[in-house]
């Protein structure tokens, strides 16, 4: 029996006949010493069943090291989003609860090309002219993670100066302590600014701004 119920999959079925373009997941592993990476294989690689214009490749963190380092992956299992190009869209753990979600609608908006972010917002986002970094700390069960996840991915897509992580907390414990995780979503930008809980595009946006001095 696979992870992902009839019914779901049924439904993934017809949500993918939006698909446009290809999309190519592309997940990093480590099957010895990876708890969780089995799990994300398998969903995956069960995605990626559902559509003709979904592929996935698999590699070992530490045996593909030029590749890891060329994504700039640090910890395991990642999963990456790449379009026509690689947009610094990052999942590390189990996309697992509310985070399924956003994967599912990362890939359409991947497969589209488009950020489907408003006027407002990209005209912002046209001002990040330094790298930027978005990391999103998570859990499974937290209803608003999901949005937080969302608008940093799509920022991603916006602007090549992002990249965006989602990071399951229960799965890097050790990044819940140094970054001091009390409540999700806690949204840390460059490592020096954070923000606790789902805010709107548009102020998430001028956060991005804040940190980088404008």
């Amino acid at each position: 029996m696979g992870i992902i119920s009839e019914k779901d999959r049924e439904q993934l079925v017809k949500i993918f006949k939006s698909i446009v373009n290809e999309v190519k997941i592309i997940i990093f592993t480590q099957e010895f010493e990876c708890e969780y990476c089995k799990t994300t294989r398998d969903i995956i690689e069960e995605i990626s069943s559902l559509s003709d214009k979904i592929s996935f490749e698999t590699y070992d963190f530490v045996k593909d090291q030029a590749l890891s380092k060329k994504y700039g992956v640090d910890k395991i299992p990642a999963i990456i989003l790449i379009g026509d190009r690689d947009y610094g869209i990052r999942f590390y753990g189990v996309p697992a609860g509310y985070e399924f979600t956003a994967l599912i609608e990362d890939i359409i908006d991947v497969s589209r090309r488009d950020s489907g972010l408003s006027k407002e917002v990209l005209t912002e986002l046209l001002r990040v002219d330094k790298p930027v970094h978005i990391q999103i700390m998570v859990s499974p069960t937290c209803p608003y993670c999901a949005s937080a996840v969302r608008t940093a991915h799509r920022f991603a897509m916006a602007n090549n100066n992002i990249t965006a992580d989602m990071v399951e907390i229960s799965e890097f414990p050790h990044l819940a302590v140094k970054y001091n995780v009390q409540g999700v979503p806690k949204i840390i930008i460059n490592e020096d600014h954070s923000i606790v809980g789902a805010i709107p595009e548009i102020e998430f946006a001028k956060a991005v701004l804040k940190a980088i001095g404008k």
